[in-house]
């Protein structure tokens, strides 16, 4: 009898071992992670999701403005259920001219950091459909986040809404990469002794990252999609000619952009006319300002003594030298550095330089219009304008800019389409040609179709978008996954899926309309880009 009652509890646990589910645990070398199951927001779907992986060491001490480097050996299993610190954050411009411009009389003062945020923060968050381990080879989006180089994080976006509009067929990977004066700081200095342009680099780290360990997860390395709006969609734009568009071994097999942002991309020590007789390095300013706020100016080994000083004093003055730029600008952004990015970005996708396959890119309507000063708008000639924007114009480049724009309407609205044509909509257009007509373009212009009022379509967190037609919302986010999918956004996963008729690939002038009627109807329809826009653009 003891025999019998000793077989029959060693069968039951053994029976509650088989019917227990596996831990949701991926082992990535350096690490263990588990996950937890969310429900989704809306469908109630399960979800895996693992938040706060570290996939690069602390850029800390001596990493600091450092290429990104493999993460030391943790022992232990770590719960991957908290979303991450964010990288230190700053703002755009706020200054009525432009610091680096001859004549310029902003002021510099530091300002404190604000909580919440860390040095440490090279962490990304994974979502996967279903239980971890019962989907298998799955596309990949690649999520990068926007915010001017300077601002964003992996906590504001959702991958549980991705996989929720892909119909529970992709892996979701939102990241976070160092921004301003951490991920951005240009010069000899940093040429020589660090890494020029570390928030890119991260970035690629983390594509790297994926190649190597998405399979855990589910996800197939041989169909990723980067994806990024703002200046994440600019990040998308670099990887695209990074290493002179020949990266290799790939990294990814297709690119979309949401409001591709291109500001002015200066070499990480381009002279710039600064006075009439004088020439100045641009981005040794911004490493002398640097330098000046955080009292390293006068020392031996400058770059040696950024990477020793506090963080909150690095960071104060991150903050106050970006909030001291030219209204609607960002000051800390990609420059050339002659490796990861070996030219202009115009130039390399003139040349069709590109890595990946495929493009599907959308720009907003009035893409400008947030980041003019609309209170000085009305006030400030154009020409004013082009000249605080774009400070080494000489005057004859600042009147042909100008005169481009003459009769477009009022001062406001035609400062606005200078800002908005030039760094948001134009590149677009370059980026387009550059994948030689394989790939899709479409415009967001539900009204008042500002720059940034796309993303509440795809990251809904659970939430109505604006708009908020069933019909609508399907179409135009859906979109984005059946090209994850599919590589081709006519393939529709989700029968429901009817409001959008053939999307024809780009020929030039052709994109998707998505608007709404006076009525309040979807209005989603192919039409031909403006002939007048083009020519500017040219």
């Amino acid at each position: 009898m003891r025999m019998l009652h000793t077989l029959g509890l060693f069968i039951s646990i053994s029976a509650l071992a088989k019917a227990a589910p596996a831990p949701l645990v991926v082992n990535l070398g350096y690490a263990q992670y588990q996950g937890v199951t969310v429900q989704d927001k809306v469908t109630n779907a399960t979800h895996t999701q693992f938040l706060g992986i570290r996939y690069a060491a602390p850029p800390t001490g001596s990493l600091r403005f450092r290429a990104p480097a493999s993460p030391a050996f943790t022992a232990g299993v770590q719960l991957a259920n908290t979303e991450p610190s964010m990288c230190f954050q700053a703002s755009d411009g706020a200054a009525a001219t432009n610091p680096f411009h001859p004549g310029s009389s902003s002021s510099l003062t530091a300002r404190a950091a604000e909580a919440g945020q860390s040095e440490d923060c090279l962490f990304l968050n994974v979502h996967v459909p279903g239980i971890l381990g019962q989907k298998k080879n799955l596309p990949v989006v690649f999520w990068i986040h926007g915010g001017g180089y300077v601002a964003g994080s992996a906590s504001q976006f959702d991958g549980n809404d991705l996989i929720r509009e892909s119909g529970e067929e992709v892996v979701a990977v939102v990241i976070q990469y160092r921004l301003g004066v951490f991920g951005f700081l240009p010069g000899q200095a940093v040429k020589d002794g660090g890494a020029l342009n570390a928030g890119l680099l991260d970035q690629q780290f983390a594509l790297k990252w994926v190649q190597q360990h998405i399979t855990l997860f589910g996800g197939d390395p041989q169909q990723v999609t980067i994806w990024g709006e703002s200046a994440g969609a600019g990040s998308v734009l670099q990887h695209v000619v990074a290493n002179g568009g020949r990266t290799f071994p790939p990294l990814f097999r297709a690119a979309m952009t949401s409001s591709t942002f291109l500001p002015s991309q200066y070499k990480f020590n381009d002279p710039i006319p600064e006075a009439r007789h004088a020439l100045l390095l641009y981005t040794c300013l911004l490493f002398n300002e640097t330098l000046e706020q955080t009292q390293c100016f006068s020392t031996t080994d400058a770059l040696k003594c950024l990477r020793q000083v506090d963080v909150n004093t690095l960071q104060a003055a991150n903050t106050q030298i970006n909030s001291a730029g030219f209204f609607g600008t960002f000051v800390f952004v990609p420059v050339v550095d002659g490796t990861f990015i070996t030219d202009r970005p115009t130039q390399l996708l003139k040349n069709k330089r590109t890595n990946g396959d495929i493009i599907l890119t959308v720009t907003n309507a009035f893409e400008g219009t947030s980041f003019v000063d609309q209170t000085t708008a009305a006030v400030t000639a154009p020409a004013d304008y082009v000249t605080q924007l774009f400070p080494n114009f000489e005057a004859t480049q600042i009147q042909a800019a100008a005169a481009h724009y003459a009769g477009l309407g009022s001062n406001a609205f035609v400062n606005s389409a200078i800002m908005g044509e030039s760094i948001f909509i134009c590149p677009t257009y370059l980026l387009l040609r550059s994948f030689n007509g394989v790939g899709f373009k479409g415009e967001f212009a539900i009204p008042p179709a500002l720059h940034g009022q796309d993303v509440a379509y795809y990251f809904t967190n659970g939430q109505t978008p604006g708009f908020g037609n069933p019909q609508f919302d399907k179409a135009f986010a859906e979109a984005f996954l059946d090209f994850v999918k599919f590589l081709n956004t006519n393939i529709k996963s989700d029968p429901q899926n009817t409001g959008t008729p053939l999307w024809p690939t780009w020929s030039g002038s052709n994109e998707m309309l998505f608007n709404m009627t006076t009525a309040g109807a979807p209005d989603i329809r192919v039409v031909e880009t403006s002939s007048a826009l083009l020519q500017r653009c040219e």
